[in-house]
């Protein structure tokens, strides 16, 4: 059996596990946000065997890196090099204003300032024949004026045609700049400012990422850690390190992404295909769509400002965790986040010095955890945390446990916002999802939230609060392929489509490791002719007339479902070619424990929680609670990194693998 080892870092905790032929090894570690490959090195210290670090086959990561560059705004000195008279598209954006309604909201500030933008005489039409040729002495010129340590190039129509890009790339080589992006490369499609923005962002992240890398390989190297470096994709994919390294904007969600192929390898064991996810961590909480075992991806995502149009898990992010800091603001009504306490000092209940009330100092007021043996070396500041809630209660009017109670049904609402976002608002049903709750304060909201929404079930699996860790280890190597081709549907050439297909296909082929089995997955972008955004919509695998109509008759579907309306006599037009290429991870087999005897011999105690009201309410050792065993609510189920709230109206059961299934009463 390999030894597989995923490393996951958080904004609060960084996360390992690591699974061998020993079973599986699970260790949590503070994050070091200035540095986070210290924190990875301080996790390999904590499961340092000489054995198993020596004998890691596969290795891989979720980083923060390119996330944190991009709120923060922390990137390097970035130039752009664009077709004449294009030279402000990152500044102009989508439109006038960010949102249209909005009279006082202001653009984010361009990538690349507008004095390090440049124009070169060129032109490629829009099905890429070439109405003037690229003035190759100006580039030379131009070249030797750039003062930036990255370059992105993003020239007009460069998806239909990218030989005028490609010779750019060159000359700006030539002249010595090692860091340079290609939006052909990058994002080959339509629409200026997204492609421009992506090529931009994707210059902008290079030299981080590089260097990044570069230390972490270090790290592993004195771990004894021979395994190549992988690293966990937006698009819920492995990529090897030199393609994270030359694509950085692929890895923006590459932590959340993670937890949501965690969360659907666990479900799939247990037969639920159609999920919601929730990852509450110590900062924010991601929620996710997984629809037929398989997670929803998309372009359309924004990271802090920015659109950002490279294929992504469909997350969407709240400043809700454990650690978002409680607030009034000016008109007296109680917030939440996205203010967080972090890593360092964390929630006053650490023990850390921390003085701002958060969530999880709400949880520990209202008795829903244990202050004084949360992880294990943290905890105990019990007055600090009451005191600090009873403050907070004053400006509002309350005692501390209706204060305390204030602040998890916020925390609440904003996570119950976020899932109607991904289902509701996508045209989705939550009553025929079941939710899956993770992270480490994921469990502890999930019941509330689920009942508020309206999904049935809640899974928490064994591993809730490491999954994404854990998803590092079940996810396949992944590599997405797409190209631009604006045509009227009825006037595609179901020959020339499936030449674009076998080309993208054997690109990725290229890029999957020899031993790992390839699949391949077709789809389409599709429109009504005039509309401005588009559909995807998967193709079978051989092209001819009888698959185009039948991806038509798909796509008015679609439609219906998305939008609550279609229009089958109205025109197609084809936007965009994708294919994705799976190389098959045989993931590792996590055997369960089975647990036997009486559930009531896991009681680890009874102490007093606030539900609507107080109630005495017995405490589960999570480990203890025997396989097939059920608990009626009220219930706390405590387990090594998560604790579970099962409300008086839910019943829970332990399924064999050691998931939770919490069946939501009304």
């Amino acid at each position: 059996m390999q030894t597989c080892l995923g490393v996951d870092v958080g904004g609060t905790f960084t996360d390992l596990v690591v699974v061998s032929e020993t079973g599986v090894r699970i260790e949590k570690v503070d994050s070091t946000p200035d540095a986070p490959e210290r924190a990875v090195a301080a996790g390999l210290a904590t499961v340092a065997d000489e054995k198993r670090l020596d004998s890691v086959d596969f290795f891989a990561h979720g980083t923060t890196v390119a996330t944190n560059a991009v709120l923060e705004r922390d990137w390097a000195e970035t130039a752009l090099v664009t077709t004449e008279g294009f030279r402000d598209a990152l500044e102009i954006g989508r439109q006038a204003r960010p949102d249209i309604y909005d009279l006082h909201d202001s653009k984010p500030e361009p990538v690349v300032p507008r004095d390090r933008r440049y124009e070169v005489s060129e032109r490629v039409g829009e099905r890429g024949d070439v109405l003037e040729p690229l003035d190759e002495a100006a580039v030379r010129d131009l070249a030797e004026g750039i003062d930036a340590e990255s370059v992105a190039v993003s020239l007009l129509f460069s998806f239909e045609n990218g030989h005028h890009e490609e010779r750019v790339g060159d000359l700006l080589t030539d002249a010595g700049i090692e860091s340079v992006s290609l939006s052909s490369e990058v994002l080959p499609e339509i629409r200026e400012y997204e492609r421009t923005l992506a090529t931009a962002l994707n210059a902008a992240l290079r030299p981080t990422m590089e260097g990044y890398i570069g230390r972490l390989g270090g790290e592993l190297t004195d771990a004894g850690i021979d395994a190549p470096l992988r690293l966990m994709g937006s698009n819920g994919g492995i990529m090897d390190a030199e393609t994270a390294r030359n694509r950085p904007i692929d890895t923006l969600l590459s932590g959340p992404a993670a937890g949501v192929r965690g969360a659907t390898h666990v479900a799939s064991r247990l037969g639920s295909e159609t999920l919601l996810t929730m990852d509450m961590g110590g900062t924010s909480c991601d929620v996710s769509l997984v629809e037929d075992g398989d997670p929803v991806v998309t372009t359309d995502v924004e990271v802090g400002d920015y659109p950002i149009a490279v294929p992504m898990v469909d997350i969407h992010t709240v400043g809700a965790g454990g650690g978002s800091i409680a607030w009034v603001d000016d008109g007296g009504a109680l917030r939440v986040g996205p203010r967080s306490a972090g890593a360092a000092p964390g929630p006053i209940c650490y023990g850390r010095g921390g003085a701002e009330p958060t969530v999880t100092d709400a949880h520990c007021v209202l008795g829903r955890i244990d202050p004084e043996a949360f992880l294990g070396d943290v905890g105990g500041a019990i007055a600090e945390t009451e005191a600090a809630i009873e403050t907070l209660g004053d400006r509002l009017g309350l005692d501390k446990r209706d204060a305390a109670a204030g602040i998890v049904e916020v925390a609440n609402a904003n996570m119950a916002r976020a899932l109607r976002v991904v289902s509701v608002e996508r045209g989705y049903d939550p009553r025929e999802f079941a939710l899956v709750a993770f992270g480490g304060a994921g469990p502890l909201h999930a019941a509330d939230i689920a009942a508020d929404v309206g999904v049935p079930e809640v899974l928490v699996p064994r591993a809730a609060g490491v999954l994404s860790a854990l998803g590092l280890l079940v996810s396949d190597v992944t590599y997405d392929a797409s190209m631009s081709k604006v045509r009227p549907w009825d006037a595609v050439d179901p020959a020339d489509l499936e030449e674009t297909f076998r080309e993208f296909e054997r690109q990725g082929e290229r890029r999957v490791p020899d031993d790992l089995l390839v699949d391949h997955e077709r789809y389409v972008d599709l429109r009504y002719e005039g509309q401005s955004f588009d559909l995807r919509v998967p193709m079978p695998t051989e092209v001819d007339e009888e698959a185009l109509g039948a991806v038509a008759a798909r796509f008015h579907e679609r439609h219906q479902t998305r939008y609550g309306h279609a229009a089958p006599e109205e025109p197609l037009e084809l936007v965009t070619v994708r294919v994705r290429t799976r190389g098959v991870v045989d993931p590792p087999q996590l055997e369960p424990t089975t647990v036997s005897g009486d559930p009531d011999d896991a009681i680890r105690e009874t102490r007093t929680v606030r539900f609507e009201a107080d109630r005495e309410t017995p405490v589960y050792a999570r480990d203890d609670l025997p396989t097939g065993a059920t608990v009626e609510g009220p219930a706390i189920v405590e387990g090594p990194e998560s604790t579970v709230v099962v409300r008086p109206v839910d019943a829970l059961e332990v399924a064999d693998d050691g998931t939770l299934r919490l069946e939501v009463g009304e």
